[in-house]
């Protein structure tokens, strides 16, 4: 697809905010340096974006006073990965300085932009190449999701308060691609009317827009709680 204004297809770059401290992970230090399977989580995440072809590179936005990058991943460092120590203090906010800095270094509003978790670091190459040939014509953009497989409860005082209709619900995931310039705005405009948004395409779907869904695999989990750490683990080493 080509750009009709510049004449240019738009390219793909992803970005990864990793400047959060990890408070529920129960880890001593950012959960992204924890080692798994001999190597820090954010080292897995950044390897298989590094193997998807269609990016042209990597950002990592880390927190300001973050001082472990170098050391805890010296051999990902290089032309495709770049980083930027602006991180906030919100992942909404670390994402909308990492757009800043890759507008700063080259990219375009209408060049598309994959936001990743760098605790989602069971992320296998293919489910990127399949978000980006799924929405590279897309008018909006979409993101990698599943379909609840589970019955979903709500609770009150700890005990059931009703059963929720799990029917065309799906557990968001990421990446999530879309235009950086129309990320950039909607993140923008998201804070100037107090929405509190907690993945991108909430920021996107704030602006009436609908993103595609593009169906990953369950193993695409967050690394969230202290027991994620060893099934996330387990999970690498069988690969």
């Amino acid at each position: 697809m080509t750009d009709s204004v510049s004449g240019l297809s738009p390219r793909c770059y992803a970005l990864v905010p990793a400047a959060g401290a990890g408070v529920r992970s129960g880890a001593e230090g950012p959960k992204q340096y924890v080692q798994l399977a001999g190597r820090a989580m954010l080292a897995h995440t950044l390897d298989a974006l590094l193997q998807v072809p269609g990016l042209s590179a990597t950002l990592v936005v880390l927190a300001p006073d973050d001082d472990q990058f170098e050391t805890a991943l010296p051999d990902l460092q290089g032309q495709a990965v770049w980083v930027a120590r602006c991180g906030g203090v919100t992942r909404a906010q670390s994402v909308a300085k990492g757009l800043d800095q890759l507008l700063a270094s080259g990219a375009q509003p209408q060049d598309w932009v994959l936001v990743h978790d760098a605790a989602r670091c069971l992320l296998r190459p293919e489910w990127v190449t399949d978000l980006i040939e799924a929405c590279l014509d897309d008018p909006v953009g979409g993101l990698l999701a599943c379909p609840l497989p589970d019955t979903l409860k709500a609770s009150q005082a700890g005990r059931v308060s009703a059963t929720i209709d799990r029917q065309h619900k799906w557990a968001a995931q990421t990446p999530q691609m879309f235009r950086l310039g129309q990320l950039q705005a909607a993140l923008a405009q998201a804070v100037s009317d107090g929405i509190v948004v907690t993945d991108e395409a909430s920021a996107i779907e704030a602006q009436g827009h609908q993103p595609l869904l593009v169906e990953a695999s369950l193993e695409n989990f967050k690394v969230t709680w202290p027991a994620d750490f060893a099934l996330a683990e387990r999970l690498l080493q069988s690969r």
